[in-house]
């Protein structure tokens, strides 16, 4: 089954990166029978790609996108492969730093969380395969080309994955507001797995029994907690920040 990518950027970065993906580039004119630039740049990648452009008429790719905001690009591309967890390991250099993702359920939360992975040096993405959201075209979106560089992994049981990434010496610690220690006290310079829970009930008790480190974000009293992405964004900044100090830059 075809997958279906809108938006100018998400466009262009899957044309540059993999090209031999893309089915077929949809174009769609606006009100007076032209295309917008960003439409043009990506009629243009398409075509030095070997791409096949396609207008579509006006109103399908709101339809196709659910009314997402395509800028008048979409692009078919065969289905999105995710990685096997022993592949995504057996890719890593360490430091290891993975994102592991218990129940996350809103694709603009995911896409915001793999850019937010990609931009700050994480090796990979880790779902489960139940009662969360997959890689659907809002996640593309919000995504902003990340999930072209960023590798995902869909495990049946993520309390056995966990255990697996600890079995290669990765570290895992799993965020939540009660947590005992202040993120930033737990040495994150060593191979680290962040895991992070749904937006509603946070880590599930076996999959937080299961981590190392139970860790908060510390926050400004009165303030109540950060959503998923934004907590996520926190969490990878932070161990980015560790490991620059620690390597003297």
């Amino acid at each position: 089954m075809s997958r279906f990518l809108y938006g100018v950027n998400p466009v262009l970065e899957v044309l540059r990166v993999h090209p031999n993906e893309v089915v077929r580039v949809l174009l769609e004119r606006g009100r007076e029978g032209r295309r917008s630039q960003g439409a043009d740049r990506v009629a243009q990648a398409a075509a030095q790609a070997g791409v096949r452009v396609e207008d579509v008429r006006q109103g399908e790719l709101a339809h196709r996108s659910r009314s997402g905001v395509h800028q008048g690009v979409g692009a078919e591309l065969a289905e999105f492969r995710y990685a096997e967890l022993e592949e995504l390991l057996a890719g890593i250099r360490d430091p290891a730093l993975l994102l592991v993702l218990d129940g996350v359920t809103d694709p603009q939360n995911l896409g915001a969380l793999v850019r937010s992975a990609h931009a700050l040096g994480a090796h990979g993405v880790v779902l489960p395969k139940d009662r969360a959201v997959g890689v659907t075209p809002a996640a593309f979106k919000a995504a902003a080309g990340a999930l072209e560089h960023c590798p995902v992994a869909r495990v049946t049981n993520l309390a056995r994955a966990v255990d697996q990434l600890k079995e290669q010496g990765i570290w895992t610690v799993a965020l939540a507001g009660d947590g005992e220690r202040e993120l930033g006290s737990i040495d994150l310079t060593v191979p680290t797995a962040l895991v992070l829970g749904s937006e509603g009930s946070g880590v599930r008790p076996l999959v937080r029994r299961t981590c190392d480190h139970i860790a908060r974000i510390p926050m400004s009293a009165g303030v109540g907690s950060l959503n998923v992405a934004a907590a996520g964004a926190v969490a990878l900044y932070e161990v980015a920040r560790q490991r620059l100090l620690a390597a003297g830059r």
